[in-house]
């Protein structure tokens, strides 16, 4: 017995094929769904829910009185949970890699202290991890953790599981929280990240409670022009 595939999979799978083939580069405008009901021989719903997938999907976006037109796809991230990044990427259909920059225990700062509500001086472990998607580094992961609740921080490797999965392994999350605001970055921050030291960057400063205990605080930069942040609130 065989499964038949939607009609208006067929219309997804048509388009999805020229946008990532280069006919239908960024910014292009795609057929109107009056004429791909037409073209597939479907009803202009069913051409409209295929037109919908690939707007929920970030492929497409609809301008009023105008159509729709073909978007760039940045990476994206929910602002309501801590996600693993390299989960994120492969979702995406794309390769995860990462560049650890540093990997190191260190005095804590007043910063530091202050975000992880330490002492100043008290020892904490300190890793900064460049993440890359398809090669191109789309975050920068600077990221501070309280040795007494994940004392095993220092020997993970990386390149097998990202500093989120440790964590998460180690003390389920109950809370995060998350203070986003746009940036510039110094010249080295530029140089990890592959880009113009004048271009305009996404800041997300993230602190995570497995239950009444503080566990980690990390300073995440994403490139504007790679990454978008998402937040989704229902109404009751």
């Amino acid at each position: 017995m065989t499964s038949t595939t939607p009609r208006y999979k067929a219309i997804e799978d048509f388009l999805l094929e020229r946008i990532h083939g280069g006919a239908y580069p960024v910014n292009h405008q795609i057929p109107p769904e009056e004429q791909l009901a037409r073209d597939f021989a479907v009803s202009r719903m069913t051409a409209n829910k295929a037109i919908n997938n690939l707007v929920q999907q970030g492929y497409l976006v609809r301008q009023a009185g105008l159509g729709t037109f073909v978007t760039d796809r940045k990476a994206e991230s929910s602002l309501h949970e801590v996600l693993n990044i390299a989960s994120e990427v492969r979702a995406r259909g794309h390769a995860y890699s990462n560049d650890v920059l540093r990997c190191e225990a260190i005095e804590a700062d007043d910063e530091v202290a202050l975000r992880l509500g330490l002492r100043l001086g008290a020892q904490v472990f300190h890793s900064i991890l460049v993440h890359r998607e398809d090669g191109v580094p789309i975050q920068l992961e600077d990221r501070f953790v309280n040795p007494r609740w994940v004392p095993h921080y220092l020997d993970s490797d990386f390149a097998l599981h990202t500093p989120n999965e440790v964590l998460v392994a180690s003390c389920p999350i109950s809370d995060v929280e998350h203070v986003v605001e746009a940036v510039l970055v110094d010249a080295q921050t530029a140089a990890w990240l592959a880009i113009d030291p004048a271009s305009p960057c996404l800041s997300m400063i993230r602190r995570t409670w497995s239950d009444e205990h503080l566990i980690s605080y990390a300073r995440l930069i994403h490139p504007g022009e790679r990454y978008k942040l998402r937040s989704n609130t229902k109404r009751r």
